[in-house]
C-alpha cells in the first residue's frame, strides 16, 4: 500500500442540509450532497464511473449504491455497498483509491446520508453480541461506557477531561454556520447536563442528525485539470479490534493504534508533523482513545492532553474543528472528510487552522471494533 502514497486526491466535497431535514428521505439528502460535491469539483455526473456508497442504516436496501446510481441517472463501471459501521466513510476512500489503482475505474464518487433525526429507529433484529439486552444493556452509549470506566480505572481519566472535549467541540460549532449546536457551553454545564449511561453525560454522546455528505476521488494526474486545488491521499490505515470489545485491551486500545501506524507509515510522518485532526466522536471517550492510539500521547495520558485548551483552535492539535459529532452534525464520519479537506484548502474562515497541511481523519464503528484511517495533504 504504500506505493498508493500521494497517487489519489479528493477533488470534491459536498453536503446536504444538516440537522433536521424532514422533507427530504435518504436518498433526497443523498443527492443534494452528490449535487454538492459534483460542483465543488466542477464535473459532471457522467464524469463519475464509479459509486462507492454506506448502507449500514438503510436496513431495507440491499443494494444502495444500485438505487442510488439509478436516481442519480448513471451507469458506472464500479460500484460496491459497504457496512463497517463508522469506519465505513474513511474505508471509501481507501477502496476508491484500490479500485482506480486496479484499472476498475477512474473517478469515485463516496457518499453517505441518513435520516436519523426524523426516522423512527428500525430494530435491526440482531442478537446481542458479547453481552445484549439480555444482561440488561442497550445500545451503544451503553457499549462504549465500559470503555470509559475501564479508562478511569487504569488512568485516572476524570470527568473534566470528557468535558474539555465537549466544550472543544462546542466552541467550534459556534464558529460553523451549519452546525446544529450553536449555544454556548461551560464545564459547569456539561456537568449538570443530565447522565445518558454512567459515566457519559448528555454531551459525552454525539447528536442524532439527518444529512447526507459526499467524497469525489481520483488520480493525482487527474486531479490537475479539475476545479480545485487537490487534497492528496497521503496515508491509509485500518484495523478491526473483531475479537471484540471485551477481549484484552480492546475496550482502551482501539483499532485506532494498528491502523493510525499503517497511515502514518505509508505517509511517511510522525503525530508531530499533523496540525489538524478530525475525529471520529460518536462519544467524547473515543476521541481521547483515538487520539493516544495514533501516538498523540502515550496510553493513558489522553485526559491531560484534552485539556487545557490543547485540542482547540490556536491549540497544539486543533481536533474536530467542525464542531465534530459532539456539536456539528451526525453522519457516521463522513463530515469529517469534509472538514479536513476544507481545512487543507484554506476554505474554514473563522475556524480556519493557520497554515494547515496536514490533516488526519478517522473512522470508528462496530462498537469500537472496526477502524479507518485517512492522512490527508495539501
Amino acid at each position: 500500500m504504500a506505493s498508493l502514497k500521494d497517487k489519489y486526491a479528493i477533488v470534491g466535497v459536498g453536503h446536504s442540509a444538516l440537522g433536521k431535514v424532514p422533507e427530504l428521505s435518504d436518498y433526497g439528502l443523498q443527492v443534494t450532497a452528490v449535487k454538492a460535491a459534483l460542483d465543488d469539483a466542477g464535473i459532471k455526473k457522467t464524469d463519475v464511473d464509479a459509486v462507492i456508497t454506506h448502507s449500514h442504516l438503510l436496513g431495507a436496501v440491499r443494494v444502495h449504491h444500485q438505487n442510488l446510481s439509478e436516481r442519480l441517472g448513471i451507469d458506472t463501471a464500479f460500484g460496491v455497498s459497504l457496512s463497517a459501521g463508522g469506519a465505513t466513510s474513511c474505508l471509501m476512500v481507501q477502496v476508491a483509491a484500490a479500485a482506480i489503482e486496479a484499472g476498475f475505474c477512474k473517478t469515485v464518487l463516496c457518499v453517505h446520508g441518513d435520516k436519523g433525526a426524523t426516522r423512527k429507529t428500525v430494530s435491526r433484529g440482531e442478537g446481542g453480541g458479547e453481552f445484549g439486552p439480555e444482561y440488561g444493556l442497550f445500545g451503544a452509549a451503553g457499549q462504549h461506557a465500559f470503555g470509559l470506566t475501564r479508562h478511569m480505572h487504569e488512568y485516572g481519566t476524570t470527568h473534566d477531561h470528557m468535558g474539555a472535549i465537549a466544550v472543544a467541540c462546542r466552541k467550534h460549532a459556534q464558529l460553523n454556520p451549519v452546525a446544529a449546536m450553536q449555544t454556548d457551553m461551560t464545564l459547569e454545564d456539561y456537568h449538570n447536563s443530565r447522565w445518558i449511561v454512567w459515566p457519559f453525560h448528555l454531551f459525552d454522546c454525539c447528536l442524532r442528525s439527518d444529512g447526507a455528505a459526499a467524497v469525489i476521488v481520483t488520480s493525482a494526474e487527474r486531479a490537475k485539470d479539475m476545479k480545485q486545488k487537490p487534497v492528496h491521499v497521503m496515508g491509509m490505515g485500518r484495523a478491526n479490534n473483531s475479537r471484540g470489545y471485551i477481549w484484552g485491551d480492546h475496550m482502551t486500545e482501539l483499532g485506532a493504534k494498528e491502523s493510525g501506524a499503517q497511515a502514518l507509515a505509508m505517509a511517511g510522518l510522525q503525530p508531530k508533523d499533523i496540525d489538524t485532526a478530525q475525529i471520529y466522536d460518536c462519544f467524547t471517550y473515543i476521541l481521547m482513545a483515538t487520539l493516544e492510539d495514533y501516538g498523540f500521547c502515550k496510553k493513558g495520558e489522553g485526559g491531560p492532553f484534552v485539556s487545557g485548551g490543547r485540542i482547540e483552535l490556536g491549540g497544539e492539535l486543533p481536533t474536530n474543528t467542525s464542531g465534530g459529532m459532539l456539536s456539528e452534525c451526525y453522519i457516521e464520519g463522513m463530515l469529517q472528510i469534509v472538514e479536513g479537506v476544507r481545512q487543507l484548502r484554506g476554505e474554514c474562515g473563522p475556524r480556519q487552522v493557520k497554515d494547515a497541511e496536514t490533516a488526519i481523519i478517522s473512522g470508528n464503528g462496530g462498537n469500537a471494533v472496526c477502524h479507518s484511517t485517512l492522512i490527508l495533504r495539501n
